[in-house]
């Protein structure tokens, strides 16, 4: 009987129930939409930010004073410490490995470098004069557990664009910078001739690096060919790490040495970058990980602002449809006086009225919430494509948190009418007051 009740009274009245239904239904699109958005929008743009390169350096801890100008190292080649090159297969093995997506080593030694078709004897030594960064440009790294990572430094440079190919990391070959190509009359195809500490090396010139920093005027070769000629097999100075991270907020900047057990696990399982360079250092010993604030900072500042924004259309959006279903429940209740107080005459209690009416609502939130959800994943696929360049997905999650939102909605908003109904008293109503 209760069911055919709200049935029939949900049935009559069309206008103000397409009405209310309206409301809810375009601010459960519009949340809907920002909430769907906001779920895939972070993870969208960790990977796009990694298109600014590296947001973690590892060096030695016992790592001598650097001596850099222009972001080249000019340090002697057997001046400071070294980090094994054989450890790096354990950057997989972190709790955060799967937010681990590139790492490069790198090795610079001076060299002086030429051409048969631009060696003259007679030009001044510094025109022959260049830095040798050696590094992997995709290559395999071994992990304990059996498995293999393909990493190098197109995964933590990105920008860097290559007129030709990528050198192989196993031969003989070199990219040259766009400057020391064009001071030197270095072409692709050519044989780069290297000489450096009493070695003599031939090195297959197989594209021209574009970076816009120190690199356009270096050669960059496999690390296998820096570390011969730095005397250092299987060594490297410098590791650059590129992680997917969330942006760091008050927690995340606490010192974890300072952190009760429970906070400090917390801390440990949130892929802070700090908590990822904690990890990293511990399964590299003797390593010393800095976090680029440059990077990471923007990243962080950038997330936080779109989700900031995300989240506050989405609450106008629940506080404008809570109005809007407000304002349509208080002029329905007035017009349903009569009925209340003839249902009331009869023997219906207040809070029989209050829960029909309730019920009543709570069947147009669902029908709204539908229609909402519906026409929201719509307006997330266009924002998305548009805007971030990723069509989010059909998520039972969101539909479950937009129904439920639209029944709160729809509760608060027609509380104060639904209490006033409820309190009505028959008498006054039939008599016409």
């Amino acid at each position: 009987m209760f069911l055919r009740l709200v049935a029939d009274s949900f049935s009559r009245r069309p206008r103000h129930k397409l009405l209310t239904g309206a409301a809810l239904a375009l601010g459960m699109a519009v949340a809907t939409a920002a909430l769907s958005v906001s779920l895939d929008v972070g993870d969208r743009l960790a990977h796009e930010f990694r298109s600014l390169g590296a947001n973690l350096m590892v060096t030695p801890h016992a790592d001598s004073l650097p001596l850099e100008i222009g972001g080249v190292d000019y340090r002697p080649v057997n001046a400071g410490a070294y980090l094994p090159e054989a450890d790096l297969g354990k950057l997989k093995t972190i709790f955060w490995r799967n937010n681990i997506v590139g790492f490069a080593p790198a090795l610079e030694a001076p060299v002086d470098a030429w051409t048969k078709s631009s060696q003259t004897y007679s030009a001044p030594a510094a025109e022959a004069h260049a830095t040798l960064i050696g590094t992997w440009a995709s290559h395999t790294v071994a992990i304990p557990d059996g498995s293999t990572y393909i990493s190098g430094i197109e995964k933590t440079n990105p920008w860097w664009q290559v007129d030709g190919r990528w050198f192989k990391d196993n031969a003989d070959e070199c990219v040259v910078g766009k400057s020391f190509a064009a001071r030197s009359g270095v072409k692709i195809g050519n044989v780069l001739n290297i000489s450096a500490a009493h070695k003599n090396l031939s090195l297959l010139v197989t594209g021209i690096l574009s970076g816009g920093g120190p690199e356009d005027d270096a050669i960059v070769a496999p690390i296998a060919i820096a570390q011969e000629i730095a005397g250092k097999p299987g060594e490297y100075r410098r590791l650059y790490v590129s992680a997917l991270t969330k942006p760091e907020d008050d927690f995340g900047r606490r010192d974890p040495h300072t952190l009760a057990p429970a906070d400090y696990e917390r801390w440990y399982c949130t892929p802070y970058i700090s908590s990822i360079a904690l990890q990293i250092n511990q399964v590299l010993p003797g390593a010393d990980v800095r976090v680029i604030r440059r990077v990471a900072d923007g990243e962080g500042a950038v997330l936080t602002r779109v989700r900031t924004l995300l989240w506050l259309v989405t609450f106008a959006s629940l506080l404008a449809a809570a109005l809007a279903v407000g304002a349509s429940s208080a002029a329905s209740v007035m017009e349903r006086r009569t009925e209340i107080g003839l249902m009331k005459a009869l023997g219906a209690g207040s809070g029989t009225v209050g829960f029909l009416l309730a019920a009543e609502q709570l069947l147009l939130a669902l029908v709204g919430g539908g229609l909402g959800y519906a026409l929201g994943i719509f307006l997330a696929r266009l924002i998305g494509q548009r805007i971030f360049g990723a069509v989010p997905e059909f998520s039972f999650f969101v539909l479950a948190v937009i129904v439920g939102l639209a029944a709160i909605v729809t509760l608060l908003g027609s509380a104060i009418p639904l209490r006033r109904a409820s309190r009505y008293e028959p008498a006054p109503i039939l008599r016409g007051e």
